[in-house]
């Protein structure tokens, strides 16, 4: 009963889904495009298609070592590749090109997700991280279609809202055919809102096996050698209300470093002119690099494009990591780590409780609480590079001494097919 509530739901609210779509649309016109795709009209696939979910920007970047590794074990397999924003699918598309499949993911509506699946015809359906719709995931398993919930991670504070609605979440979780948990506490999680233990595996965060492309280090290579000898620092991903205590932080830097050159990059498009008009307004010297202005005289250079976060993390020499300092649970950390570069953190990265707990443990990343704090560490670390180094190195050793995830994700899916 709950299921079919759910869908009429989600059934009177598509035509305001679809009004919202085309009001953003306005100034997103890549929104409007392939709207159709949204209700399940994709293109028609053959073959052995697995059919690959990841939400946005931070699952799709997740997700791609994976592809790479099942297209290298099986070259026949087709991969179709969906999001639910246009910069989850425009990452997937600069990473992969003519090599993979790509659609907007469709709404969790009855109808939407039986088109999509009589036109995809998946042989398996893999869902990155957390991403549980119900419709998805019970017409998947009614057409005998394994549904695998990859690198999959569930706060205390999710699992105890899954509980308050267990009748409806039990027979969802009892859809799904592996979950491979990214750690105990999360594979906890899962069994107790209803997914069979023998269901549930603990392999580890896919995250710590993150792949550089030599193209992605050659382009950090020239960025890095514009900004001679200067001491940079970044703020990746970062939300509305961090970037006061950002920019704060950065007026204080400047002080003992005037040459000091802060990267900021918001995490959502939609704020990139925003944050660029918040920088000028405290008469900062501005670069952005949408527009190829150089940052050799500027204080804040605005990282204002897709999907090159990790290029710039590469050119820094500190990295702050956004989505933490406000309650939103924080972004991953070992997109720097994996650069060497220390890592910084607001208190709120429940999001990477387990990430985060093994950087902690490891001391390879540090949390600090507002501006004044992230003032003091950066300024700690631009006097002293053997600290700088050390830092850095201890949040790559974390990175490199937790890899494995990958084959043990790519073998359960392999041999479950």
């Amino acid at each position: 009963m709950l299921q079919f509530i759910y869908s009429q739901l989600i059934r009177l609210l598509l035509p305001f889904i679809l009004l919202r779509l085309w009001w953003q649309g306005r100034h997103a016109p890549k929104l409007r495009r392939n709207w159709q795709q949204r209700l399940g009209f994709v293109p028609r696939a053959s073959g052995t298609v697995v059919w690959v979910h990841a939400v946005s920007v931070g699952e799709t970047i997740a997700a791609a070592p994976m592809v790479r590794r099942l297209l290298a074990r099986n070259p026949s397999i087709t991969i179709l590749m969906t999001a639910m924003t246009d910069t989850g699918l425009t990452q997937a598309m600069k990473m992969f090109g003519s090599q993979i499949q790509y659609a907007y993911a469709p709404y969790d509506t009855p109808g939407s997700i039986r088109r999509f699946l009589n036109r995809a015809n998946p042989r398996i359906l893999v869902i990155m991280e957390t991403e549980i719709w119900p419709n998805m995931i019970q017409q998947s398993r009614s057409r005998r279609v394994p549904v695998f919930l990859i690198n999959a991670r569930l706060s205390e504070r999710s699992a105890q809202g899954y509980e308050r609605v267990k009748s409806l979440v039990a027979p969802i979780m009892r859809s799904i055919s592996w979950v491979a948990a990214q750690a105990e506490k999360d594979a906890e999680r899962f069994r107790r809102i209803g997914v069979a233990a023998s269901n549930v595996a603990v392999t580890g965060s896919v995250k710590f096996d993150v792949d550089i492309p030599e193209t992605v280090r050659e382009a950090s290579r020239k960025l890095k050698a514009s900004f001679s000898s200067r001491p940079v620092w970044i703020a990746g991903s970062t939300h509305e209300g961090e970037d006061a205590d950002v920019l704060a932080a950065h007026r204080q830097l400047l002080q003992d470093y005037p040459d000091a050159l802060l990267i900021l990059v918001p995490r959502h498009p939609e704020r990139f002119e925003l944050v660029a008009n918040k920088v000028r307004k405290q008469e900062f010297s501005l670069a952005r690099r949408s527009l190829g202005e150089a940052p050799s005289g500027a204080e804040v250079y605005l990282g204002d494009t897709m999907g090159e976060l990790m290029m710039l993390y590469g050119v820094s020499d500190v990295a702050f990591v956004g989505g933490s300092l406000i309650e939103c649970g924080g972004h991953n950390p070992l997109e720097p780590a994996c650069w060497g570069v220390p890592v910084i953190s607001g208190p709120h990265v429940f999001n990477f409780e387990t990430i985060y707990n093994r950087l902690l443990d490891d001391r390879g990343v540090t949390l600090i609480g507002g501006a004044d704090e992230l003032f003091g560490y950066l300024s700690d670390l631009f006097s002293d590079a053997d600290k700088r180094r050390a830092g850095g190195q201890r949040a790559l050793s974390v990175v490199n001494k937790n890899k494995g995830a990958l084959d043990r994700v790519v073998d359960g899916i392999i041999e479950r097919v």
